[in-house]
């Protein structure tokens, strides 16, 4: 009896509605033998598929998901197309998400609202957004206002961000038979004297969440430059004027620095906090520009209530651009 000795597989990345690939959406086409003593061949695609996730952001709230279809074309030992399940086509949406070490190998998206956390802070008379999975979720009842959600398979609405409205109280997210599989809590921050930022970043489940700071906020720059000592004598006078520079600074550039504070949050936050740490993506809402921010904190003591009674959270982040302009085509 013929075994299996390699397989071809075809990988198409796309948008819009599952299957509808064409020819220009073959990304990849990878080839792999079996090893001796094993029966099975196992490909791990979840990087090279990430790179087609395009993870953009300006203050808008677009689903980011694509399909991906694999085509494996089976090899005998001899040579020919292995006669029994050939070819093997599947098909999965991709997030650009992640899996904790616990949650074991290839973890399934299973959520309905694409948040951890069971709480929303929100600063008062500001509408906020909640993302929800448009496959399991059927409706999201706002205190009493409800509103359905419906796929229609189409990548561009899988991550569906239902909107908030200003000073909402009780947000309960159901499936499709009106179960209610979450119930979150919008807390509405009256701010006096801070401005509040939103900072919104890629989570865990690859869906856009926002992140207010409401307190004390501090900004500051730091400069990087290089000198050189020039010659300074006119030669034709020998002489020089005291009021040239021996020593002249040049490629002067600088980055800039924020310090945000949350102010007073609960403990189930601490998931959001992490995932804000672990995100590659955040941007803050500043000066009516939506701007990219790395963390420059690295290191985070979990508060809890039993410990610390109030908790808050205080983070560095630094602009993720030079401050002089020097993008060059």
């Amino acid at each position: 009896m013929a075994t299996l000795k390699t397989v071809n597989l075809s990988i198409y990345i796309y948008s819009g509605t599952s299957g509808s690939y064409t020819d220009s959406d073959l990304k990849y086409t990878l080839q792999k033998s079996i090893i001796s003593f094993q029966n099975n061949i196992v490909f791990e695609i979840a990087e090279i598929v990430r790179d087609y996730i395009d993870v953009t952001f300006n203050n808008d709230y677009v689903s980011k998901t694509v399909w991906v279809t694999t085509i494996a074309g089976l090899v005998d030992d001899t040579d020919t197309v292995f006669t029994y399940g050939s070819p093997v086509t599947n098909t999965s949406l991709a997030f650009d998400g992640y899996g904790f070490y616990e949650d074991e190998i290839n973890p399934q998206l299973t959520a309905y609202d694409l948040i951890s956390s069971s709480t929303i802070y929100l600063p008062e008379s500001t509408a906020g957004k909640l993302p929800v999975y448009a496959a399991t979720t059927g409706s999201v009842v706002i205190d009493s206002a409800t509103t359905t959600i419906t796929d229609n398979g189409n990548t561009n609405q899988k991550i569906q961000y239902v909107t908030i409205p200003a000073n909402t109280n009780t947000i309960a997210v159901k499936n499709s038979g009106g179960t209610t599989q979450k119930t979150i809590t919008v807390v509405n921050v009256c701010e006096p004297k801070f401005t509040p930022y939103k900072v919104t970043f890629v989570n865990r489940f690859g869906a856009f969440q926002d992140l207010y700071f409401f307190k004390k906020t501090t900004e500051s720059f730091n400069v990087t430059d290089e000198k050189f000592k020039r010659n300074i004598i006119n030669s034709s006078t020998v002489t020089y004027g005291v009021n040239q520079a021996q020593q002249t600074r040049y490629n002067i550039n600088a980055t800039s620095s924020i310090t945000l504070n949350t102010g007073f949050i609960k403990e189930d936050m601490n998931d959001t906090i992490e995932e804000l740490f672990l995100s590659e993506n955040i941007w803050i809402r500043y000066n009516n520009k939506t701007l990219p921010i790395i963390p420059k904190t690295k290191t985070l003591q979990f508060k809890t209530v039993l410990n610390d009674k109030l908790i808050d959270y205080t983070i560095d982040f630094e602009f993720a651009f030079d401050k002089i302009n020097n993008v060059r085509w």
